[in-house]
């Protein structure tokens, strides 16, 4: 009952409101007129015709008229009678299932779930807030960051416009502000100057006047925007945004980043300052049919074997995990140590006439494109839209659907292909497709969705990048520099401070990888140097360990040592 009166405190205190149930007042008393003439006209009406009936009868015959029922019990004789209850039946019509709904939905209705919502969602922060984030959009991008935001122990609210999205949100366990995203008074209510960051992802117009109006209220309050142009980048600075992201353009590279090149054995997929995390192909090297044990890797090039791919499966890197042909190693070291193990392990290779194929002529698929390019690897392009594919023997124009493009663009002899289109349905059809003409062919693809993604490895992806996951963590990266990088979705590297509890532990001791599913792949001390980690030194205060797993593994990580 509280909640009730709650609810009609809040909309009982909105002028419009009030205008809103004038109108539905006087509309109501309208209507009221209009039965008692009618009542009143069938009461003589019915003398016309010899008869006479109550007043109560003329009620109970106009509203059953009105209102469509027609029992049919009492009926005219004359035809000024059936005229009259053909009148009385269309006004009926017209009052009662087209203005009366359309009324009350308008004046009545929808004001009334704008006030639920309003008084369960707030409107406004605590004045006290601070050190918060605030994300002006409702995408899976932003509700990705809000629960990556959320998992990290940052205090974080999605700015939502709309009353029943804000609801919807809310009773999804998001926390939820509800506001207009282009008004001062909205930044005001939610202590932007006070915030550690704002986020805006909505188009790039919108997210320019969002900047705008933040500025207004906040002048010096970090902010953060997505874009869907690259021409639209430097507007934005110019907005006032301090950090600008291209996130297709980045999720491209990313998707790049795991090709090898022409006889390479390592490729750097992500970096924490002066510490590589890079991807090595078993085959062609000595270590295959070894244990990570026997391949003594760290004494050899002071890399560590943060763990294993195999196919589409990642396994913690352990003692007496077996190297076969089909693995690829995730070793952590400095740039120095992988040049030289790439160095002694290179071999000569043919990948230089198959380039990887490309599905998809989009602003991810284009990325891909530039960042291969840059590195000097081959690729061919499919792309159905004309306005898409330039004048270069590199792109093919038509469906990827089709078997006759694909053998065009190379399907049959490529190592690698890249599903890069904004469909996940066509992304998965297209996996599946891949998979059944090239058994052997490793297939990368994208996924706009997070729920998608089991999917698309289902189909026989063999690595997955979600558009969503990638933009979370980027923007988790601007509030803690450097801390985490996804490897592939569900699967980051992540980087936190020596937990009270480990000081004075060693690694063989403190059972992480046992009891939270993290594998420890270096740690930087007082020599502020990431190294390979000994087994047996024990953790000092103020060492910084990087950490590798899941997303649940992560969560199981700082849940159980509170970071």
């Amino acid at each position: 009952m509280k909640f009730i009166f709650s609810q009609m405190a809040y909309f009982m205190a909105q002028q419009s409101n009030k205008r809103n149930i004038r109108f539905m007042l006087r509309f109501s008393f309208l209507v009221l007129l209009l039965v008692i003439l009618y009542s009143v006209l069938f009461h003589f009406i019915m003398v016309y015709e010899g008869r006479d009936y109550s007043s109560i009868t003329g009620l109970y015959w106009t509203l059953t008229v009105m209102s469509t029922l027609g029992f049919g019990d009492i009926t005219f004789n004359s035809d000024l009678g059936k005229v009259f209850s053909i009148v009385v039946l269309m006004s009926g019509v017209l009052l009662f299932m087209l203005v009366m709904p359309f009324t009350f939905i308008r004046f009545f209705y929808a004001p009334w779930l704008d006030a639920q919502a309003s008084a369960v969602v707030p409107e406004e922060l605590p004045e006290h807030t601070s050190g918060h984030v605030i994300v002006a959009g409702t995408d899976s991008i932003a509700l990705s960051i809000a629960a990556r935001l959320r998992q990290s122990g940052i205090a974080n609210w999605l700015l939502v416009a709309d009353s029943p999205k804000a609801l919807e949100l809310f009773d999804r366990g998001y926390a939820v502000v509800s506001g207009e995203l282009d008004s001062p008074r909205t930044y005001e209510k939610l202590r932007a100057d006070k915030a550690a960051l704002v986020v805006a992802l909505d188009d790039d117009l919108k997210n320019t006047n969002i900047a705008a109006t933040v500025r207004e209220v906040a002048p010096t309050a970090p902010m953060a925007a997505g874009v869907d142009h690259v021409d639209s980048m430097d507007i934005l600075r110019l907005a006032g945004c301090t950090e600008v992201f291209h996130f297709t353009r980045m999720l491209g590279e990313a998707l790049a980043r795991r090709v090898f090149g022409p006889s390479r054995q390592v490729n750097v997929i992500g970096r924490f300052e002066d510490l590589c995390v890079a991807e090595a192909p078993a085959l062609h090297t000595p270590y295959v049919g070894k244990t990570l044990l026997e391949t003594d890797l760290r004494r050899r090039y002071g890399l560590n074997v943060a763990g294993i791919w195999q196919g589409k499966e990642y396994r913690p890197a352990m003692a007496d995990t077996r190297i076969d042909a089909a693995s690829v190693m995730l070793l952590a070291g400095t740039a120095e140590r992988l040049e030289q193990y790439d160095a002694d392990m290179r071999f000569e290779s043919d990948s230089e006439e198959r380039p990887v194929l490309i599905l998809g002529g989009g602003r991810v698929g284009m990325a891909v494109a530039e960042s291969l390019e840059a590195r000097g690897i081959p690729f061919t392009l499919v792309e159905k839209n004309p306005k898409g594919v330039p004048d270069d023997p590199r792109f093919v124009l038509g469906s990827a659907a089709d078997i006759d493009i694909l053998r065009k663009a190379g399907i049959d002899h490529t190592h690698t292909a890249i599903v890069t289109t904004h469909n996940d349905d066509l992304n998965i059809y297209l996996t599946i497709y891949c998979r059944k003409l090239r058994p052997d062919l490793q297939i990368i693809s994208r996924a706009t969705l997070d729920r998608n993604v089991a999917s698309l490895y289902s189909a026989g992806a063999n690595l997955v990048m979600s558009h969503a996951s990638m933009a979370a963590n980027t923007i988790t990266n601007v509030l803690t520099p450097d801390r985490v990088f996804m490897l592939t979705e569900g699967l980051n590297v992540f980087k936190v401070l020596v937990p009270k509890a480990l000081v004075g532990i060693n690694l063989r001791d403190s059972n992480i990888r046992r009891d939270t599913q993290c594998n420890v792949v270096a740690i930087r001390g007082k020599e502020k140097r990431f190294m390979a980690p000994d087994p047996a030194a024990p953790l000092e205060p103020g060492d910084e360990l990087v950490l590798i797993g899941s997303v649940d593994a992560e969560k199981s990580f700082i849940e159980r040592y509170t970071v």
